[in-house]
This record gives C-alpha cells, sequence and structure tokens, in this order.
C-alpha cells in the first residue's frame, strides 16, 4: 500500500496491510435484537476507503469517548466525596476506620462472587445469545444465583463484622477497630448490591447498552454527598474522640453510604427491563452455569489471592502512622482515575468484540485488538502519569489541605502519588492482559499470575513496613504495589506470547519508545513551568502549580506525539478538531 512520504509512522498496520485506525477501531456487530438504550453502534466491514466519514461506524476512540463522559463524571464525584470527608472528618482515625469498613463489602463481594461476574460472565453472556431464547434463561439462572449466594453472604459476613475487623486491622495500629466495627455493621449488607451492580452490568454490556453501568455510580456518588452533608450537621466533633460518636453520626453516616449501593444497583433496573428482558426465578445448574462453574473455580483463586494481598496490605497500613489508611485509599484512587476515564472505557468496548473473537477462533482478530488496545492504552496514560510524578505534592496539597485538612498529611498523600504512578500504564496492561484470557475462557493462567505477583507483593510490604518509618510506610505500600504492577504486565504479556505466536510487539514497542521520549519532555516541561509559579501561600501555590503543569506537561506531551505522527493519536486528534470546529 502507498504511505504518504512524510509519515514517519507507518500509516498502515504491518500484518493486515490495512489502514489500521479503520481496521482496529470498528466495533462488533450486534448479536441479537436492536437493544434500548446507549450501545455500540454497528460499523460496515466493507466500507469504501474514500466514503464520507459520517458515513462510516464510528471507531473505537469515539465509542469509548462517550463512555469516557460517563466514567469521568463517575471517577471526579466519587473522589470528590471522599475529598468532602476529609474536608469534614481530616484524614485520621475516624476516616481510616470508616475506610477499613467500607472496604469489607468489596473484598467480600469478590470472594463470593463478584469477581467471577466481572470476569467471566460477559463471555459467556455473548455465547448465550445465541441461544434459541437469545440467553434468557441463561440470564435468570444466573441472577438466581447471584443473589442467592450474596444474600447469604450478607447475612453472614454482617454477622462476623467484628472478627473481619479484626482481620484487617493492627492491634496496636492507629485506627480504631471498636469504630470500624459499627461502621461494618451498617455497611457490609451492601455487598449484596454491590455484587448485583456487578451481574446487571454484565448483562447491559453483553446487550451493547453502556450507558446506565457507567451512570450508576454517579447516582451512587450523589447520594453520598447528601449523606456527607447531613453528617456534618450532626451534632459533635467526631474528629476529637471517634470512640465517643454519637449515634447519629454512627447511622447517619453508615446507612446514607448503603442507600447509596442500592441506589447503584436498582438504577440498572429499568433500562434491563426496556431491553425486553424479564425476569424469573429460575432455579438450578444449566450446562453454561456449568461451564462458568469451571471458569469461576479459576476465578475464586484469583481473587482469594488478591484479597490475601490486600488483607496484608490493610494490615500494613493500619500498622503505621495515623492517616495511612486514608492517604492510601485517595491516593489509590487519584492514581486510578486516568486509568478509569480511558482504560475501564476501552476495556468495556473492547471485551464484547474479543469475546466474539475467541468464540469465533479468530485469534488473528483477537490480537489486533490486545494490540490496539495496549498502544492507545500507553498513548493516553504514560504523558498522563509523568505530569502526575511531578505535580503530585500540589495535587496532595491543593485538595486536601482544605477544610479540617492537614497540609503534611496533604503533603504525604501527594508523594505517595508521586513516588507510584510509573505503574499507571503496567496497571491498565495488565487489566487488558486479563481480559483477553478470559475471552478465550483461560482463568487458569491468570490465576497463575496473580499467585506469583502476590508473592512478590507481600514481602516487599513487610519489608517496607519494616525500614520505613510509621509516617513514610504508605508511600513504600504505593511503591510496591506499583513495582508489582510491572512485574504482572511482563508475565501476562510473555504468557500471551506463548499461548497466540506473533503478538506485533515490535509495533507496541515503538509506541511506547516515542511515548516515552514524549512524555519525559512533557515532564521536564511541567517542572520548569512550576519554578515559575510565584508564592501564592500554601494552597494557593499548589492550585496554581497543579493547573500550570498539567496544561504545559499534556500540552508539550500530545504535541510531541502530534508531531511524530503516530497513527494510535489520529482517530482522537480528529475526534477533537471534529468538536471545537462544531463548538
Amino acid at each position: 500500500m502507498p504511505r504518504d512520504p512524510g509519515v514517519r509512522w507507518p500509516s498502515a498496520d504491518p500484518d493486515v496491510l490495512r489502514p489500521y485506525d479503520e481496521l482496529a477501531t470498528r466495533m462488533m456487530p450486534r448479536i441479537t435484537s436492536e437493544p434500548i438504550g446507549e450501545r455500540l453502534p454497528e460499523v460496515q466491514l466493507d466500507e469504501p476507503e474514500g466514503e464520507d466519514e459520517q458515513k462510516k461506524g464510528p471507531s473505537l476512540a469515539k465509542a469509548g469517548g462517550r463512555m469516557a463522559i460517563a466514567t469521568l463524571t463517575s471517577r471526579i464525584t466519587g473522589f470528590a466525596w471522599k475529598v468532602m470527608l476529609a474536608w469534614v472528618a481530616t484524614l485520621g482515625v475516624l476516616y481510616d476506620s470508616f475506610t477499613v469498613a467500607n472496604t469489607l463489602p468489596l473484598i467480600i463481594n469478590e470472594l463470593l462472587l463478584g469477581g467471577v461476574l466481572t470476569s467471566v460472565v460477559v463471555p459467556l453472556l455473548v455465547r448465550s445469545q445465541d441461544d434459541e431464547d437469545g440467553g434468557e434463561s441463561y440470564t435468570q439462572r444466573l441472577i438466581t444465583l447471584a443473589v442467592t449466594v450474596l444474600g447469604a453472604g450478607a447475612v453472614l459476613s454482617t454477622a462476623l463484622a467484628p472478627w473481619l475487623t479484626g482481620l484487617l486491622m493492627e492491634d496496636d495500629g492507629a485506627a480504631n477497630q471498636q469504630l470500624a466495627t459499627w461502621f461494618a455493621y451498617l455497611l457490609l449488607p451492601g455487598l449484596l448490591f454491590y455484587g448485583l451492580f456487578a451481574v446487571l452490568s454484565a448483562i447491559l454490556n453483553a446487550k451493547q447498552i453502556f450507558g446506565p453501568a457507567q451512570w450508576a455510580p454517579v447516582i451512587n456518588n450523589l447520594v453520598i454527598f447528601a449523606t456527607i452533608g447531613a453528617f456534618a450537621l450532626v451534632p459533635g466533633d467526631p474528629t476529637v474522640v471517634p470512640t465517643n460518636m454519637s449515634d447519629p453520626q454512627v447511622l447517619v453516616l453508615g446507612i446514607g453510604v448503603l442507600t447509596a449501593m442500592v441506589a447503584q444497583a436498582t438504577f440498572l433496573i429499568p433500562p434491563l427491563l426496556r431491553s425486553g428482558f424479564r425476569f424469573r426465578w429460575r432455579w438450578g445448574i444449566d450446562e453454561r452455569l456449568k461451564e462458568f462453574g469451571g471458569l469461576a473455580a479459576w476465578i475464586l483463586g484469583y481473587v482469594a489471592v488478591s484479597q490475601i494481598g490486600m488483607v496484608v496490605n490493610t494490615r500494613v497500613l493500619t500498622g503505621g502512622a495515623e492517616g495511612g489508611p486514608s492517604i492510601y485509599s485517595n491516593a489509590w484512587l487519584l492514581f486510578q482515575l486516568p486509568y478509569g476515564v480511558i482504560g475501564v472505557s476501552l476495556l468495556t468496548a473492547l471485551m464484547p468484540r474479543m469475546s466474539r473473537a475467541a468464540a469465533d477462533d479468530e485469534r488473528d482478530k483477537l490480537v489486533e485488538d490486545l494490540s490496539y488496545g495496549s498502544r492507545l492504552t500507553t498513548l493516553m496514560l504514560m504523558p498522563v502519569s509523568a505530569v502526575m510524578a511531578v505535580a503530585g505534592p500540589s495535587i496532595g496539597v491543593a485538595l486536601f489541605a482544605l477544610g479540617r485538612g492537614s497540609v503534611a498529611d496533604a503533603e504525604r498523600l501527594g508523594q505517595a502519588l508521586a513516588v507510584s504512578v510509573f505503574g499507571l500504564v503496567p496497571y491498565a496492561l495488565v487489566m487488558l492482559q486479563m481480559r483477553v484470557f478470559y475471552a478465550m475462557k483461560d482463568s487458569r493462567t491468570p490465576t497463575l499470575i496473580m499467585v506469583v505477583m502476590t508473592a512478590v507483593k507481600i514481602p516487599l510490604l513487610y519489608l517496607a513496613s519494616a525500614v520505613l518509618s510509621p509516617v513514610n510506610v504508605v508511600l513504600g505500600v504505593m511503591l510496591v504495589n506499583s513495582m508489582v504492577f510491572v512485574v504482572g504486565a511482563v508475565m501476562g504479556q510473555v504468557w500471551l506470547w506463548v499461548k497466540l505466536g506473533n503478538l506485533r510487539s515490535r509495533r507496541v514497542l515503538g509506541v511506547i519508545l516515542f511515548t516515552v521520549v514524549a512524555s519525559g519532555l512533557g515532564a521536564l516541561a511541567a517542572v520548569l513551568a512550576g519554578m515559575l509559579v510565584p508564592d501564592l501561600g500554601t494552597v494557593g501555590t499548589a492550585w496554581v502549580k497543579l493547573i500550570v503543569q498539567g496544561i504545559v506537561g499534556l500540552a508539550v506531551s500530545f504535541g510531541v506525539l502530534a508531531a511524530l505522527r503516530i497513527d494510535e493519536l489520529a482517530p482522537i486528534t480528529r475526534r477533537v478538531a471534529g468538536m471545537v470546529r462544531r463548538g
């Protein structure tokens, strides 16, 4: 295929000799009847190359962009309520204890069914749509099973709340076990709704209805905003003597967050009904659920091993200085924010298509999606991580030093973010690689990879706890987590190469090389721009630095990438240019 001599990066995929931004960004055609709701529209696979762009099917970048708006809103509001709670209660004992209790339903949900649902349900639901009833009976059995298992788990775990909080907390740590137990009694019933949200989201995604599941967490966050506002108005000062919190304070915060979990799950019921699905209790295990059980056995092992790592992670944090768990929780949310906007949207769009390619044994298409997903993930996340490394301390102070917030704690949070963001791209690649294994109905390999990652993680966590001062333990924990993601990404790539053969790694490495150069220049520009910011007070300077370094760093990074004319950036730049013209 002829190439424009001015293009420095190949304008066609070298393996298939077709324009890559047209080939690899096509969405999977619908599988069943026309769904109601926001779905990914179809494309014509034999579209002539010269057609007007408006007649072409939307690219993965465009479809993912719509989901990114919802995900961005969800992530921002989710992070905002945690910042709001820090302003009201500080990053101290109260926040630490609440964080431990709020973690419990997530851990148990993952152990019972949640991790299995989000990992293997979409491939099996896609296959079930080839049944005579479009997969309705399979879906009914799946919901019946999920509600039964999660409901029983919610009752049992709530009864065991004191033991569970003790499992996550060091006896001599700063967090208060009694306070965490009070919160746990109120929050643990919510694991039923976490699991229900996961299974309903999977069903809607398999029907290519993505909007409601992306917006449901926003409803959750809005309810929590109202809860924290009510909590702030309850008489008393919970930051002085946390164990003497009044009953209304405990009830307002605990019941409010539980209500938010319920609202998030029930928000998905109307769009599911509009899609034509009708639920009825359907008991028994059919062949597909037996298949699900076989896959789930390895996934359960994966989840169990990962949760062991999470328990050790939390115990190390609670054994450090006051504020460690809450600082880690918020630094981790900031770490995940770029991935949540870009990576999750990309995986949500790619997963059904990869599942169909694997079901049809079309490995070339599967490799295309893996290669494209890896390159787009690197291209979008690496510049962001470089700027976050430079602006980390400013981010912490700007967001968490207001209200009752401590500047020292806010700086520590920013430092924890800065030392860990090198793991952002490896983390996103691990998530993508795992989805490829699951699309191939291989749940064994991800579990083995997780075993190795956890075996590396646990000794390093205890080493960090032993050699670092209590106040710096949280920095060591964030650093260890990122190092483990690097190990996981390398292992996943090697394992996929063994299973699939040529992964087009040379092209991926080329994009990584160009992006490293661009991100390095962006980080350098951000450092220089930060040096020009005058002293405007601690918080004021932090906000100005954050804005200036963010704009300058990202502008330079993506400007260099645009100058290099990397094809993977072209669909995004065209979309942005189109929005600017319309605006």
